[in-house]
This record gives structure tokens, sequence and C-alpha cells, in this order.
């Protein structure tokens, strides 16, 4: 299996999934797309992927930066759109014309050849999941966009031979920002998105038994900086041998085999 990113942020999102050797036409997994339909067509060439070969797309949650290109792309490309009834109810005003089918927590399903694993996670969205990807061999665990940790999110994770964690704020520099109350309120709050800190708790107590590579994702532009998260992921991982990255905005990250 491999995976790669097409960008990580409140920009857009998006994360592409591929069985390593797959031959059929329509061979990848998109989750979320976050980026307007032109704008995923540059990032795909850039990791020469087609649009066409998208076999579905996966829907974390109605949110713009992730699901502002996902229905126009679909419609474009005939892709099939798999999702919440939740996030479905949320952004059903722009789906006709889509393949729409819905997900729900701890019933997986399958797409070119790799099985969805979907779980609940707190967020201030109508009804977000986030997802993990297996095939024969290995498992991709991916959470972003979540308040707080959760007994079921380490459960879903555990084991993962690769793992996509949002690592979103620091929490001093949020504080001291120039954001809006209420928004500080927001992303601190128990439905908003992770600080370093809780993000290092997660990576910490989660089963690392298989674990190869951590990607740190959904880094905040403004509140937080990539030494900060590199520090924290370093004092977890000291003397394991697991490779640890960051996934960037603008250039997501390219390809990762497992």
């Amino acid at each position: 299996m491999k995976f790669a990113s097409l960008g990580s942020g409140s920009e857009g999102n998006s994360l592409l999934v591929s069985p390593a050797a797959a031959e059929q036409q329509r061979r990848i997994v998109m989750l979320d797309c976050g980026f307007s339909v032109k704008e995923a067509e540059r990032r795909l060439a850039r990791l020469e992927v087609l649009p066409g070969e998208v076999a579905g797309i996966i829907v974390t949650h109605e949110h713009g930066d992730h699901i502002r290109g996902v229905f126009k792309f679909a419609r474009r490309y005939d892709t099939p759109v798999w999702l919440s009834y939740g996030t479905y109810q949320a952004a059903r005003a722009d789906s006709d014309g889509v393949d729409v089918r819905f997900c729900r927590d701890d019933e997986p399903f399958q797409i070119a050849g790799l099985t969805v694993h979907p779980y609940t996670v707190p967020h201030d969205a109508r009804e977000p999941l986030q997802y993990c990807i297996s095939s024969e061999r290995c498992k991709l665990g991916v959470l972003t966009d979540v308040g707080h940790k959760t007994e079921r999110i380490l459960s879903a994770l555990a084991a993962c031979d690769a793992l996509v964690l949002e690592w979103n704020h620091d929490s001093d520099m949020l504080a001291n920002s120039s954001y809006p109350y209420s928004l500080k309120q927001r992303i601190a709050g128990p439905h908003g998105h992770l600080s370093n800190a809780v993000a290092e708790e997660i990576l910490r107590e989660v089963d690392r038994s298989r674990l190869k590579l951590v990607i740190a994702a959904h880094l905040s532009q403004q509140n937080n900086r990539a030494e900060l998260v590199e520090q924290r992921m370093a004092h977890v991982l000291q003397g394991e041998l697991i490779a640890a990255e960051i996934a960037c905005q603008h250039q997501g990250f390219g390809w990762k085999m497992l």
C-alpha cells in the first residue's frame, strides 16, 4: 500500500491511498477533497495521478477545507462518494447527480481492493468520521479535525503501520494570537482541533507495535511551528525505529510506501 497528500491545513486537505501493485484503472482512494476541482487536478498531476484513477472519495465531515471539491470532482469523473448520513444532511445541497453511499462507525467497506474502517470522533460537525485504511499486510490510520482524545480513537488507531495525525496548534501561541476569543474557544474546545500536547498524548498512548512512520498533519500556519511538533514527536519516539515527518499545506507530501 502507498499513500500521499495533496495538501494538509486550513486551506484544503486531501489524502490519496492506493494498493502498491494495483492494476485496475481506478486504483486510488481519495480521503477528502478540500480543493477546487482545478486545483485538485493540478495537485494530482504533481503526483502523476489522473483524476479518472480515483475509485472513490471518502469524506470526514462537511467543513469546506475537507469537502469543498468533493461533489464537483465526483460529478466530473463519475466517482462514488462515501460519507456519514449526518455529513450528507449537512452538505446534500451540493450532491445532486453524485453516487452517494453511506458509511458509519465500525462498519468496514471495500474500495479498490482496500478496506476502509470508519470510526467516530469528537468534532464540531454533523456526524464526523475518521478512517483507517488497510490492505492484507498493512494499515494506515488517519486522525485530523478532532477536539480531544477518546478510547475509541486509541482503539481504532492501534497497531497501524503508518499514522497521519493532527498537530493543529500550540496552546500558548493560540491563546496569544490575534484570533477572536470565540474562535480561540472553538479551536481549543473539546470539539475543535488537537493541540500539540494532546497529539503527543495520543502518539504516546496508542499501540505503536507496528508503527513505522508518523506524519504530523493539519498544522496551523498561524498558531504552530514545525520545530515545536518535531520536538514533541522526537520526545515520544526516542530510541524507536519510527520515522517522523510533517505534511505541509502547499505540497502535502509525496508517495510513501508501506
